[in-house]
């Protein structure tokens, strides 16, 4: 990747278009799982292990309720972050962050509300110090609608909404591509986050804009992100192990392609798992392509839901761990995505046992060597 720096960045955004947004989970999934392809400018390039930044807009039936219940009309002029003057309803739209609701827009509401407003003595409450933990259950699931829905009166001027709501913030995802393959694009997987809470019907921010109001054709404001601690080695015949359940699997298509584009000899084995092999199995046909021609070594799959007892990635790995520990003892790379709460911790778990056993020694021991491989980029994770 060239060294240069990107010529867009999140405060000056490239205008994207949308050239797929395909809905990649079959009939039967749980998950409403999306594959992204976005068209750049020649020029703008990546490399595996990279991230897109996509800006989302906040959904228009939401902006409505909020002026709605606010008592404006929308075409109020207001300065945004850089001072510009723009009218309330595109600052709503897509510049502050009226989504999930967080106790600092809380606090900050309670000092600008007026002594008239009602509920005003229980609002301040939620502030207190002492109070933490109510203030956090209460902002749980909660958006600023129900904010301002029950706590009403707060806001008396449109630019007050700068001071109590964050800034709308780009959202980042792994890039699932290789230049060398796409050139001119960049494809990533989100799935999209739909839920209901306190009787509402609520949805991710950027994954709810991919999934119902970025057709095909349409223009999205994008930037490209570069992550130095999620690389190919440079040795190309070094092996390489990949953990990718779920959407984790993005980095490890564009690490394929790179490697099957450039003829890299290094072997390449990849832990992939997700709910239900019949609907949930992204990529399917790229990754059963690639191990029928060789690019991948070894592929194993966990599919959690299709037998009685569920089953993981990190049980697949304890499954092969002799074989796993010969890998790491010829030098091989270990990359993990996906999420941060459950899954990676569990696979770090299988990892230091497998060490462990490998090395007949203690869990200190399994501690160590996995130190070191930290240490020499040989364990690189990209979490979320």
């Amino acid at each position: 990747m060239s060294t240069e720096p990107q010529k867009y960045t999140r405060n000056n955004p490239y205008i994207s278009r949308m050239l797929v947004n395909m809905l990649v989970t079959g009939p039967g999934s749980e998950k409403e799982t999306r594959h992204i392809e976005l068209e750049l400018e020649p020029g703008m390039q990546y490399t595996p292990g990279d991230a897109v930044g996509i800006v989302p807009e906040n959904r228009p039936s939401e902006v409505v309720e909020v002026l709605e219940k606010l008592h404006f009309k929308g075409d109020e002029r207001v300065l945004d972050h850089y001072k510009v003057q723009i009218s309330l309803e595109e600052a709503l739209r897509t510049r502050l962050a009226i989504g999930k609701l967080t106790r600092s827009a809380v606090n900050a509401y309670a000092k600008v509300a007026p002594e008239s407003a009602p509920g005003l003595a229980a609002l301040k409450s939620l502030t207190l110090p002492d109070n933490r933990s109510l203030a956090e259950k209460y902002v749980w699931g909660r958006e600023f609608i129900d904010l301002i829905t029950e706590y009403p009166g707060g806001i008396t001027q449109p630019q007050q909404l700068f001071t109590v709501l964050a800034r709308l913030t780009p959202r980042m995802y792994s890039i699932a591509s290789s230049q060398s393959l796409v050139e001119d694009a960049v494809h990533t997987i989100v799935r999209v986050v739909r839920y209901t809470a306190h009787n509402r019907d609520r949805q991710g921010l950027c994954s709810g804009h991919l999934g119902d109001r970025a057709p095909e054709g349409c223009t999205m404001p994008i930037f490209l992100h570069s992550n130095n601690n999620f690389r190919l080695p440079e040795n190309t015949d070094t092996p390489v192990i990949m953990i990718g359940p779920g959407t984790g699997i993005a980095p490890f298509r564009a690490f394929l392609q790179h490697r099957k584009a450039h003829g890299h000899k290094g072997d390449n084995w990849l832990f992939f798992g997700e709910q239900r092999r019949a609907s949930d199995f992204l990529y399917r046909e790229d990754l059963e392509g690639m191990f029928k021609d060789g690019v991948l070594t070894r592929f194993d799959t966990a599919f959690s839901r299709d037998q009685a007892h569920k089953v993981y990635v990190q049980d697949r790995m304890r499954e092969n761990e002799a074989e796993l520990y010969r890998w790491l003892e010829r030098g091989a790379h270990l990359y993990v995505c996906g999420d941060a709460n459950r899954m990676a911790k569990d696979v770090e778990t299988a990892l230091l046992e497998t060490i462990a056993k490998g090395l007949n020694g203690t869990p200190e021991a399994a501690q160590e060597y996995l130190a070191s491989m930290k240490k020499a980029k040989r364990y690189q994770t990209d979490v979320y």
